[in-house]
């Protein structure tokens, strides 16, 4: 079998980088406990559960956001021991570019408790992740596609390890609790994924269209706050669970708890997402906006 020059060796599937978020955890067991439906005959397919002591928890970790601890120079600093620390180490020990069993792509299983259904989650702009991407729309138009490059992921998350990968993030659904639609949507798009790797492998991938729309990262917002740090206002009703969906200047965003309506004070219209994340008011943000764009690879 003849096979291009950049051949993807070996997947790993990854649930758990966050302990709370069962759809990854259990898709991962399910892969675990029937290798079959993961097994492609052109790669390796490894199933990894990034946060063990989160998962038994029930937590989202259990010092800090593993996905924020993969900065090169962390990762060298021995200094850094906390749990996630160690983890994000032995992670690039085992799967890193140097690792003992180093990856080629990563697929990286989230769930989100905004309304952005599915959504593949690419840091950066690598032709590759775009043509997965497209293919994928291809498949399920329902899908979007995110780009978090400037958000920091490229560098600090855990697909950063490997030389390709994306995030499936799902949602809305709660905290440490499984969504069955959610569950088999992600599954499906797990193995929507490893066939076009397989056809990519085999140098027969099918015609489909190169142009999609991709939104990019450009900021976080945060709650409106007073002097101690306390937020003042909440997701005003009119943008909540409206994930994707145009926020225009002067659109309401916020709303005070005596029932005043703050508005978007932007120049141009963005997009928000991850709208009123649960997992996301300890880290000061309401929202990631972005901006819209059509893409042809």
């Amino acid at each position: 079998m003849k096979l291009n020059n950049h051949a993807i060796n070996r997947v790993l599937i990854v649930g758990g980088t966050h302990g709370n978020e069962l759809t990854g955890v259990y898709l991962v067991k399910l892969f675990q406990q029937y290798p079959e439906l993961i097994r492609r005959y052109t790669f390796e397919s490894l199933t990894f559960l990034a946060n063990p002591q989160a998962i038994t928890a029930g937590r989202r970790y259990i010092d800090q956001d593993l996905n924020r601890c993969f900065l090169q120079q962390d990762l060298e600093d021995i200094t850094l021991s906390n749990y996630e620390d160690l983890l994000a180490k032995n992670i690039n020990y085992l799967y890193g570019q140097n690792g003992k069993y180093p990856v080629d792509f990563v697929v990286d299983l989230h769930s989100t408790t905004s309304n952005m259904g599915i959504t593949i989650i690419l840091d950066n702009d690598q032709p590759f992740n775009l043509q997965l991407a497209a293919y994928l729309i291809s498949l399920h138009p329902e899908i979007k596609i995110y780009n978090s490059g400037k958000s920091g992921r490229a560098e600090n998350g855990l697909r950063s390890r490997a030389k390709f990968g994306m995030g499936i993030e799902v949602g809305a659904v709660a905290q440490g609790v499984l969504n069955a639609d959610l569950f088999l949507k992600t599954q499906t798009i797990v193995y929507a994924t490893l066939d076009y790797l397989e056809l990519y492998n085999q140098n027969k991938l099918p015609a489909f269209s190169h142009s999609f729309t991709v939104y990019r990262y450009m900021e976080k917002i945060d709650y409106p706050r007073n002097e101690q740090g306390e937020i003042t206002a909440m997701i005003h009703p009119q943008i909540q669970f409206k994930d994707y969906q145009a926020l225009n200047p002067g659109d309401p965003i916020f709303l005070t708890f005596d029932g005043q309506t703050i508005t978007y004070a932007g120049e141009s219209s963005t997009y928000p997402i991850f709208v009123n994340e649960a997992a996301y008011y300890e880290q000061r943000t309401a929202m990631c906006l972005t901006q819209k764009h059509q893409i042809k690879i």
